[in-house]
């Protein structure tokens, strides 16, 4: 589930509270070179505004002149788009791209407010819409599945959650720019240093700041595969107290600032301690990808470009030095 879908949702609760009838579109199944992946999702308010994705735009563009013409949808139901050439064509979907949703109109908007809840809280919701009735069920999502949507024609299955974190040791120039850069890519932004001077200047539009030491603020806040965690304090007393305890944990990026030089001997520090070799492998250091980045602003872009690589799967085949 991506902030963006959240966003969708919240904007459906709010349209709904101010009185406003609501539809969902979601993307169930894709074939070919489908625009958006299974989950996608797309609010339709009954003035025919919306927000969201479940394409390039073609589809959207179809769907709220189904609302204006047809009014919002009275129970679930499933469309295709694309099945034919002429209909890719016509709803600007790639040759051979082929389409499925689930449309559904949001009568009771309070699984949304719970689902909101509970993912802000850090916890997986799976929501279950069976199409025949409109019912819908909530229930607590399980960590080792593999599949976030299931649709067999009858019912609709998704997760929700967790959003994705951002855990960042510093609160310098360069802690800021990632922060403010990080928060459209889906992440929740916490932010951990002791030194007053620094969280002195630090906004709470960019993140959350977290007051204590680095080691017991990583520990605080229990970091799971949805969780990243980068040292940008170029001060080791720092960023070795935060390391020592994210290489143990279960997030799926941890990351240090510095020269390979620096990064060397930091790994000769942490090898000192109770980290087994495998544990400081996952070290990622020097920071972020090569991408000629000179200035805090590319090198910010440099440090997510790795660690959305590193979520997608996408293994980097060149590293650089980032000092």
């Amino acid at each position: 589930m991506e902030c963006l879908d959240l966003d969708v949702l919240q904007t459906a609760l709010t349209w709904r509270e101010a009185g406003f009838d609501v539809s969902l579109a979601t993307v169930v199944q894709t074939w070919g070179s489908a625009p958006r992946p299974p989950g996608s999702l797309l609010a339709i308010r009954s003035d025919g505004q919306v927000l969201g994705s479940v394409s390039g735009g073609c589809i959207e563009d179809d769907l709220i002149a189904r609302v204006r013409n047809q009014g919002m949808p009275e129970k679930p139901e499933w469309v295709q788009y694309g099945v034919t050439r002429a209909q890719a064509q016509h709803f600007g979907l790639p040759c051979g791209g082929i389409l499925e949703l689930v449309l559904e109109p949001v009568t009771d908007s309070s699984w949304i407010a719970e689902v909101l809840q509970r993912t802000s809280m850090h916890e997986l919701v799976q929501r279950t819409l069976v199409l025949a009735s409109g019912a819908i069920m909530l229930s607590p999502g399980q960590p080792q599945s593999s599949q976030s949507l299931f649709f067999d024609g009858e019912k609709l299955t998704m997760v929700f959650g967790p959003q994705l974190r951002l855990l960042m040791i510093g609160a310098g120039q360069l802690s800021q720019i990632v922060a403010q850069m990080a928060q459209p890519l889906g992440f929740d932004v916490l932010m951990c240093d002791p030194r007053e001077e620094y969280t002195g200047t630090w906004q709470p539009a960019w993140g959350r700041h977290i007051a204590g030491m680095p080691d017991d603020v990583v520990l605080q806040i229990k970091p799971d595969a949805h969780t990243a965690i980068v040292a940008l304090t170029h001060d080791p007393k720092l960023d070795d107290m935060a390391l020592l305890e994210a290489l143990k944990s279960a997030a799926f990026y941890v990351g240090a600032l510095g020269s390979r030089a620096n990064n060397k001997k930091r790994r000769e520090r942490l090898a000192l301690f109770d980290l087994s070799d495998e544990q400081i492998e996952h070290l990622h250091g020097p920071i972020g990808l090569h991408i000629g980045s000179r200035t805090p602003a590319e090198i910010a872009i440099s440090i997510l470009a790795e660690i959305i690589s590193v979520k997608n799967g996408v293994i980097p085949s060149q590293k650089k030095l980032i000092d």
